[in-house]
């Protein structure tokens, strides 16, 4: 093997591909819908998932960042970065 393990893990090593753009999910308009979103996001952002905020941050007006779990998975989900799957009704039974 020609390939240094510390070469595989290095950081600063770029990809030759260009990062594709994260896609956008669509506005919550349920508030029940949005706090289980975000609920279940912040689960993920305990158990060390990365925080997506800082891409789109840019151009909103400097504010103070949350730091809580819940917080920042609230401002997530209200910035459309978290992609989400309603699953469709059980059918009922036949008679």
């Amino acid at each position: 093997m020609d390939t240094n393990a510390n070469d595989v893990l290095d950081p600063a090593a770029k990809p030759d591909t260009p990062v594709a753009p994260r896609p956008k999910a669509l506005p919550i308009e349920s508030r029940f819908l949005f706090v289980d979103v975000a609920a279940m996001r912040a689960k993920q952002l305990r158990r060390g998932a990365l925080v997506r905020l800082d891409e789109d941050e840019v151009s909103e007006i400097q504010r103070v960042h949350p730091h809580k779990a819940e917080r920042i998975a609230m401002e997530e989900v209200k910035h459309c970065l978290v992609l989400y799957d309603v699953p469709a009704p059980p059918k009922a039974p036949e008679r």
